[in-house]
């Protein structure tokens, strides 16, 4: 692995602001973002991310290789949630197996963010079509993890309706947010899109920082009730995710040479949902453990891409 690239990764001011939230919560600091302040900036982001992955695409052309990477990243979210879901199984049951298999087929609107604000310091361009395709790859995971829950459920009482699902997840908030601004974000001209430059663009990181130390703050919370699952969740936390990006990492580059759309397909792939999935669970799986599948996503996923994760993922992709 490239040293300073990891080094550079470790110091981020996101990750440090991450680590400090964690910090905070494990010595029982009153440190605390107010709930009302954090759904805003949670939107905020959506918000910002999907006007500008508009823009850019409002500047390039449909060609036969942005069609291959929305269809890689459809496959993706459709197998990883699949295979997932049968190494849960048998440990886990059948409810938290379909709930984490959601979670790791699902993708982290967070970190794709944190891998965007990555290429833009280190000036590597990426296509704005790479917003929708983590758009699109939301929902699919959440309907097949439903899907295997309901078929392989014992009891009628369990079987699930899976069209309220498949309308929880087209009609969830963060994924309506990221979905409409990209549209405006297509339709507005350039001249329209200066108008509100400052907002979408000039605060972003600084807004990043303080949603990642809420993270943070959460995920430090969750740590001692995770800890009493085993090993077995945490390293399928770390190793699945390595998995998922690096095969997708080599994948990609059959498809594109670009090097940004590269890296955040395989940040997707490598990518769980702590958001929109936990969402649509309290629907789909109300018997499955919260306390495992989020804190499995945001406190061993979400770190591990960030820090060790990204720099495998680009130096595989860059040659580095």
């Amino acid at each position: 692995m490239n040293v300073d690239l990891f080094l550079e990764n470790i110091t981020n001011p996101a990750l440090l602001f991450f680590l400090l939230g964690i910090v905070a919560a494990q010595i029982k600091s009153d440190l605390s973002i107010p709930e009302n302040s954090s759904k805003f900036i949670s939107l905020y982001l959506l918000f910002a991310i999907g006007f500008k992955g508009g823009q850019e695409l409002s500047h390039s052309e449909f060609t036969f290789d942005i069609l291959s990477m929305v269809f890689l990243g459809i496959i993706v979210s459709v197998i990883i949630p699949i295979y997932s879901f049968f190494l849960l199984k048998r440990k886990l049951g059948i409810d938290n197996a379909g709930a984490i298999a959601s979670a790791y087929g699902s993708i982290s609107a967070v970190t794709f963010i944190t891998c965007v604000s990555f290429l833009e310091l280190n000036n590597i361009s990426f296509g704005g079509h790479m917003i929708a395709i983590m758009a699109i790859m939301e929902a699919p995971a959440i309907i097949v993890g439903v899907f295997l829950m309901s078929m392989f459920s014992k009891t009628r009482e369990n079987k699930i309706n899976t069209w309220e699902i498949v309308k929880h997840s087209l009609t969830n908030g963060s994924v309506l947010l990221l979905v409409g601004s990209l549209v405006i974000g297509l339709i507005v001209s350039d001249d329209q899109a200066k108008g509100i430059a400052p907002f979408t663009t000039d605060i972003f990181k600084g807004f990043l920082v303080i949603f990642l130390l809420d993270m943070g703050i959460s995920s430090g919370k969750k740590l001692s009730a995770f800890c009493k699952n085993g090993i077995f969740p945490f390293a399928f936390g770390i190793v699945i995710p390595l998995l998922n990006g690096v095969i997708v990492a080599l994948i990609s580059g059959w498809i594109t040479q670009e090097v940004g759309d590269r890296l955040l397909i395989s940040i997707l792939a490598a990518g769980a949902s702590y958001i929109a999935v936990p969402a649509a669970m309290k629907i789909a799986a109300p018997n499955a453990n919260p306390g495992l599948y989020i804190p499995m996503a945001l406190a061993v996923t979400f770190p591990f891409n960030i820090t060790i994760g990204m720099p495998i993922y680009y130096q595989i992709i860059s040659g580095v």
